[in-house]
């Protein structure tokens, strides 16, 4: 049935029949925008909800089908590895009826394929939350925060007028006896030096408002998650550079080191 037609008795019966991982699927994919099918079975379908890994892989797999199917997830085009990459290839974006299950107040735009660009830039997002995850159920530290965007975004007055902060994730880490508080932006190589210095930028101004310290009592640091070691380099370089900047604030980390970068093994 669509959306359109799915009446109110026919939303809430739909909702009831609905379990709970059901629900913590479709509203972390709300969240995040796009998933693919291996990262929601890693926080969905662990080992230790289900005897074996491949128990869980079939789980997952029967569950997207049906959530898939009564259009509460849609499934894009593209493929992340291709089509020998399998079901786990696939990649999901919240649904029409999905998006009413959650009560949502803003009616859900209508659906079209997004960029591949954004695509590659929004699940690189979403694995650093499979992962921060991952490590968290290791013990490694508590996940206290973790919040994507458009919830970890800041408003403050800059020299120019009203300014929105963009990070990618606001991510709070209980280590030991200490509290880690980080904006998260995701770099996946695309963008010249100059714009991410620019965003840097932005952070510094933010910064000098006091806001954030005011309202938390502390500033969160800046990491930057890039592809390698190679860029990582350069970034770290170009901010060293950049005498506007508290370098300090920022921290830059290959992909590889980003856990623990933000657990603070790394510099």
């Amino acid at each position: 049935m669509s959306a359109s037609i799915l009446g109110h008795i026919g939303l809430d019966d739909l909702r009831d029949d609905l379990s709970g991982r059901d629900l913590a699927i479709i509203d972390q994919v709300a969240e995040l925008r796009l998933m693919t099918a291996r990262q929601i079975e890693a926080i969905h379908f662990a080992v230790g909800r289900h005897e074996t890994a491949s128990a869980g892989a079939r789980a997952s797999r029967r569950s997207l089908e049906r959530l898939t199917r009564d259009r509460l997830l849609v499934r894009l085009q593209r493929r992340v590895g291709g089509v020998r990459a399998g079901s786990g290839s696939f990649v999901y974006a919240l649904g029409p009826v999905g998006n009413r299950v959650l009560n949502r107040q803003q009616p859900r735009p209508r659906y079209r394929e997004p960029s591949i660009t954004f695509i590659d830039h929004t699940l690189a997002v979403a694995q650093l939350v499979v992962d921060v995850t991952a490590a968290a159920r290791s013990g490694k530290f508590d996940l206290m925060v973790c919040q994507p965007e458009p919830r970890c975004w800041r408003t403050f007055t800059s020299i120019s007028g009203p300014t929105v902060l963009r990070p990618d994730l606001f991510i709070s880490l209980g280590v030991a006896d200490y509290e880690k508080r980080w904006f998260v932006e995701v770099d996946k190589g695309s963008e010249h030096l100059p714009a991410l210095l620019r965003k840097c930028r932005a952070y510094e101004a933010y910064y000098a408002t006091g806001t954030e310290q005011a309202n938390h009592g502390v500033f969160p640091r800046v990491c930057w998650v890039v592809p390698d070691e190679r860029r990582a380099t350069q970034l770290r370089s170009a901010i060293d550079a950049d005498r506007h900047l508290t370098n300090p604030l920022f921290v830059v980390a290959s992909t590889s080191h980003a856990i623990e970068t933000m657990e603070g093994g790394r510099p």
